[in-house]
């Protein structure tokens, strides 16, 4: 007799799976598959009869109600888009908002008779449609028979009726198929399957009942309709702009935005609730673990894509990701918050992107930036860990939270850019800005990640030689040091600091830190006392390529002399606050009198920066010190951001709708050295498409100038926006206003 267990352990092994991973199906589980894509559609047959033919088959229908032509009152000048906002887009199906009456013109065979025809419009969304499920919805012209949307006729004339449909306010957001269908005795008839009756439905701020309804006529149109963007970035003491073209109504873009709803195997059925849509879209913005639309890049080599800065708006990658069905490469975080953007905003959802200066990641969610000192006052670099980035932009977008208790809905905080998983994935929110100013931390989703990252402290740890950590100074006012983000209406900035937290020190402020730390939130509780001598580094406005003096500033505030040992360390650091190289080290010793102050000034050289250089040429001073009378640490970081030179471009006078105009963009390159591999971009939000040019060389001390014909699309104030990027000199930028004529 043969042993069982020794058959058992002589049979093969199962053969390892090879190729794609498979994709998880609703077979078996589900009694029709689970509708998870827009781009889907099924066929509605012509003919549904009531019963089975007789013998001769069913008679002619020729005395019936038949339906000639339908007008989806399509046309960008007519009332449908006229009145949902919608004008803008370019498409050539109708396009309307969710919540709000529009219209569709039925031509009959004949005159309709109320009293005797029936008929009603019905609207298909995905591959399964589904009256319970909202994927198929029947509107009649009169209330004989309920049904989620309302209708109603609203003209008659000779043989055309015009019906008023409007969508619920809570309806699926997509792209919906109508057909037109006619009872007769014998049964169903109805239009044919055509691409030219198909309508996209969006989220509608405009209407009280939607959970997006935003009433503020000035923020809605800033945040919904308005395609010319700023981008803060820089230093919180030396603010940046750069300007984006959201084309948010761009042809192809409200595709594209569907289609990443899509890829995500969203069910269709989800589509209507925002928070839904918010939170799977900032996982899908990444290609983390989703293969989403963006890859993101912070290495500085982008040998295999486009340099994060070098884009100049949402539209280029949105149409690349929709048609190649491929992460884009490449991005950092205002690419990621600019590009959600518009995908928010081309649904109709209002959102605005938000720069938060000094923004604390890798916290843990311990309200703690931990950067280590040896015992003499020195960083030590090898053991801090903690990155403090000069700045962070994510989006905020606005809606109701029925999740949460009431006054938690309003701005909503959502970020694209992978930091932290959520839930599995590389994603963040909508967490409510008021929940987070709040220290509700608890509420969904991400909130405590959030609160760390304007909310955190720095905090300054002496090394003893056993190993032994002890904090020496605690700085509670760096971390989300201002909040920023474009008015509504104009092209300034607008400071938000105080929609996400208290004023420092305020009796509000530490009652907010205590709730947040009885939700699980750690900080650091050292009450030190203040050094009686404080270090002071200017700000300064300093060009690529500039030598310039730091000033450090050393003021006595006791009635004694005192003597520091400091430690001034300069490095060139990427944005997000990770270092690249030291470039500078001085340890000089400072004599300061009783109640007095004294300057040391060090003297920085371009040839020891430049060749170290990294994009965003970010240069950051850390000056650490022992005061040698006390023992007491003396700190201070500032962040300079070096100016890069300028794109100039003007535009030609006069423009009109569809006439020819031409933008020219000149550069000089103002160093000794050569550019090599230039790429130069340039568009303008309803004026110009994208264009680029691309230059093998640009020596030093010479100039180019690149000009391109373009036919405004749209009358109205816009920018021609440029930047020029090259592996050696990142994020040079220019505009210039246009204003066009009808």
């Amino acid at each position: 007799m043969s042993d069982p267990g020794a058959s058992a352990a002589s049979s093969p092994a199962p053969p390892t799976p090879t190729g794609p991973r498979p994709k998880m199906t609703s077979s078996g589980r589900s009694a029709v598959p689970i509708s998870s894509s827009n781009s889907d559609s099924t066929d509605i047959p012509e003919f549904e009869p009531f019963g089975l033919p007789g013998p001769r088959g069913f008679p002619p229908l020729t005395d019936y109600l038949d339906i000639l032509e339908v007008d989806m009152m399509r046309l960008p000048e007519e009332t449908n888009k006229q009145q949902h906002h919608t004008n803008f887009y370019n498409s050539d199906y109708l396009v309307v908002r969710r919540g709000q009456e529009f219209e569709v013109k039925i031509t009959f065979n004949r005159p309709y008779k109320p009293a005797s025809d029936k008929f009603a419009v019905e609207f298909v969304i995905g591959s399964s449609p589904q009256f319970s499920k909202g994927t198929y919805i029947p509107v009649f012209p009169h209330n004989e028979r309920s049904s989620p949307w309302e209708g109603s006729i609203t003209n008659t004339a000779d043989d055309t009726v015009t019906m008023g449909v409007t969508a619920a306010a809570t309806c699926i957001v997509g792209k919906y198929n109508m057909y037109v269908a006619v009872v007769t005795p014998f049964g169903i008839r109805r239009t044919r399957k055509d691409k030219s009756r198909n309508l996209y439905i969006l989220f509608n701020p405009w209407a009280t009942a939607d959970a997006v309804f935003l009433d503020d006529e000035k923020e809605r149109d800033e945040c919904v309709m308005n395609e010319m963007g700023i981008l803060y970035h820089g230093a919180y003491d030396d603010v940046a702009e750069r300007n984006w073209n959201y084309g948010q109504f761009n042809f192809g873009v409200l595709d594209a935005c569907l289609y990443i709803m899509d890829r995500s195997d969203m069910p269709i059925t989800n589509r209507g609730d925002p928070i839904r849509v918010t939170r799977k879209a900032s996982a899908m913005l990444n290609s983390r673990d989703d293969e989403g639309v963006l890859v993101g890049n912070w290495s500085g080599d982008y040998t295999y894509g486009v340099a994060p800065t070098s884009w100049t708006g949402s539209t280029d990658i949105l149409l690349t990701y929709a048609s190649g069905q491929m992460p884009v490469c490449y991005a950092q975080c205002w690419v990621y918050a600019a590009v959600f953007n518009t995908f928010l905003r081309c649904l109709g959802i209002p959102s605005r992107v938000v720069t938060n200066f000094y923004s604390a990641h890798d916290t843990d969610g311990n309200l703690k930036m931990d950067i280590i000192l040896d015992e003499n006052g020195r960083i030590d670099r090898s053991r801090t860990k903690d990155s403090i980035w000069n700045y962070h932009c994510w989006n905020e977008c606005f809606m109701s939270r029925p999740d949460l208790p009431a006054g938690f809905g309003g701005w909503q905080v959502v970020d694209a850019t992978p930091q932290e998983t959520s839930d599995g994935m590389y994603r963040c929110g909508p967490a409510s800005v008021q929940a987070i100013k709040h220290g509700q931390i608890c509420f969904p989703f991400d909130a405590a990640f959030l609160f760390a990252e304007v909310n955190s402290d720095v905090v300054f740890y002496s090394r003893n030689k056993d190993g032994t950590m002890e904090p020496v100074r605690v700085n509670r006012t760096h971390i989300g040091r201002m909040v920023v983000t474009k008015s509504a209406g104009d092209m300034t900035r607008r400071e938000i600091t105080d929609q996400y937290k208290f004023p420092e020190g305020s009796t509000e402020e530490r009652t907010v830190l205590e709730k947040a730390e009885e939700y699980g939130c750690k900080r650091d509780k050292s009450e030190l006392p203040p050094a009686d001598v404080d270090l002071i580094l200017p700000t300064l406005e300093v060009s690529v390529g500039d030598d310039f003096e730091m000033s450090l500033e050393f003021v006595n505030r006791s009635d004694e002399r005192r003597t520091v040992d400091i430690y001034i360390s300069g490095s060139v650091v990427f944005y997000t606050g990770v270092t690249s190289s030291e470039f500078l080290f001085r340890n000089p010793t400072v004599t300061v009198g009783p109640n007095k102050s004294v300057k040391e000034s060090v003297t920085v050289e371009s040839k020891a920066y430049m060749k170290h250089l990294v994009e965003q040429a970010n240069i950051n001073f850390i000056a650490t010190g022992k005061v040698q009378e006390t023992g007491q640490i003396i700190t201070a970081m500032k962040v300079i951001t070096l100016h890069n030179p300028k794109l100039t471009v003007t535009v030609s006078e006069g423009g009109r709708v569809s006439e020819e105009m031409t933008a020219t963009v000149e550069f000089t390159n103002p160093f000794s050295f050569s550019l090599e591999g230039v790429y130069i971009r340039m568009e303008g939000p309803g004026v110009m498409l994208s264009k680029s040019k691309y230059y093998s060389l640009i020596q030093g001390r010479t100039s180019l100038s690149w000009a391109e014909y373009f036919t405004p699309q749209r009358a109205g104030d816009s920018r021609v926006i440029a930047s020029l990027d090259c592996p050696a000199l990142r994020q040079v930028l220019g505009q210039a206003s246009i204003t066009v004529k009808p």
